[in-house]
């Protein structure tokens, strides 16, 4: 399998690199010390086209292929891991719903704006007591009398945008008793409707640049013609943009990586101990090794699972496995390459005065959302097996 890069996507890796290094990286200590959303640069990127870069042109993205979308979400991550949180929420959680399942009108509405950065989307798919378990929201939609609106009653958590995004993906059960063969999908643009409630941020362990919250709707009244797909299909939706959606984490993970092993071989170089650089001692150079392998390893699992998605774009093909190995191994190198990073550079990697501390917290938040490590391991096996292992 050929994974030489073509000019284009080089050009996109080093154009983002070059971006990341100079407008992101220098901030992203002080938006994760303040909980601060990093709107400006947000802006900036919408700007470059990096909230939109499979959306097509028409629709105010770059029109570039999956390859260049994970090339980008790695070069933001190894600056700032909750800037690229956001970058990933926009262009697959939000983006690939609506440009397979939305209407012209609706992704002229809604699409356009998002991926030019001149609003911000979201996706509402967690609840309380449905994380995984997506066919056990409580979240009802019940059709009006008039037949013209849906009314929206419920609560949803750990909404990644919530306090600040302008229009929503969000799902929600319109015939409970089919579990999930009853969801819908809606596009929700709140605006200032009192039907629509942002909760207190979320204080979150890492990714503290990007604001999270619940999200309570009482009432809320969403046009018939904001349904996403049809009626019912919600949950086939959700699941459809999760496999793209988990190709974008594990590039982010694959990015902070990286970012701290980079730290490390220059740091084994530099530091003395006993009279020579402690990279001769063979505790710590089998850690540099063991880093780099598990890097490159998940690099690959990335690329192919890129490259998977590409065809399905033409031949319809699933690639959840493909997406799910590349999201579980990325996320767990992305854990365990900080720790180890810490490790080699002691009682400095526990300091915040490095950013190492920084990446740590950061990195294990991607073996938790999009699908945990055991959700992945679940996903995996019963594909492998056609066994309906966990139920």
């Amino acid at each position: 399998m050929d994974f030489e890069l073509t000019e284009e996507q080089r050009m996109v890796r080093d154009m983002v690199r070059e971006f990341a290094q100079k407008e992101i990286a220098p901030k992203a200590a002080y938006y994760d010390e303040e909980g601060k959303f990093p709107l400006e640069i947000i802006r900036k990127m919408g700007e470059m086209g990096l909230m939109g870069i499979e959306v097509p042109e028409k629709y105010g993205g770059q029109g570039l292929d999956t390859i260049s979308y994970v090339l980008a979400m790695e070069e933001v991550a190894k600056a700032d891991v909750a800037t690229s949180t956001i970058m990933s929420v926009n262009n697959s959680l939000f983006a690939y719903g609506l440009l397979d399942y939305g209407t012209e009108e609706q992704k002229m509405k809604f699409l356009k704006p998002v991926a030019t950065g001149q609003k911000i989307g979201s996706y509402a798919l967690t609840e309380p007591p449905s994380g995984s378990d997506a066919a056990n929201m409580r979240t009802l939609a019940k059709l009006d009398s008039s037949g013209k609106y849906y009314i929206l009653n419920g609560r949803k958590s750990w909404i990644t945008g919530g306090p600040v995004a302008d229009v929503f993906v969000l799902f929600a059960m319109t015939e409970p008793e089919k579990k999930h063969h009853g969801v819908t999908a809606f596009i929700i643009e709140p605006g200032d409707d009192p039907g629509f409630i942002r909760g207190k941020k979320e204080p979150k362990l890492g990714i503290r640049g990007s604001d999270t919250s619940e999200i309570l709707l009482e009432d809320l009244k969403v046009p018939v013609e904001n349904v996403l797909g049809e009626p019912g299909h919600g949950f086939r939706i959700a699941m459809h943009v999760l496999d793209g959606g988990r190709i974008g984490i594990a590039s982010q993970s694959l990015g902070v990586a990286e970012a701290a092993f980079e730290m490390s071989r220059q740091y084994v170089q530099e530091r003395h101990a006993f009279g020579k650089p402690i990279g001769q001692f063979e505790g710590i150079a089998w850690h540099i090794a063991d880093m780099a392998t598990k890097i490159e390893a998940s690099r690959m699992l990335i690329y192919q699972a890129a490259m998977a998605k590409e065809r399905s774009k033409e031949t319809g093909e699933r690639y959840t496995m493909q997406a799910a190995m590349a999201k579980l191994f990325a996320s767990e190198t992305a854990m365990w390459v900080t720790t180890k990073a810490i490790q080699i550079h002691g009682g400095m990697g526990y300091s915040k005065e490095l950013p190492l501390e920084r990446y740590f917290r950061d990195a294990k938040i991607t073996e938790i959302y999009e699908g945990t490590s055991e959700i992945q391991r679940l996903v995996i096996a019963r594909l492998l097996t056609g066994l309906r292992v966990g139920a």
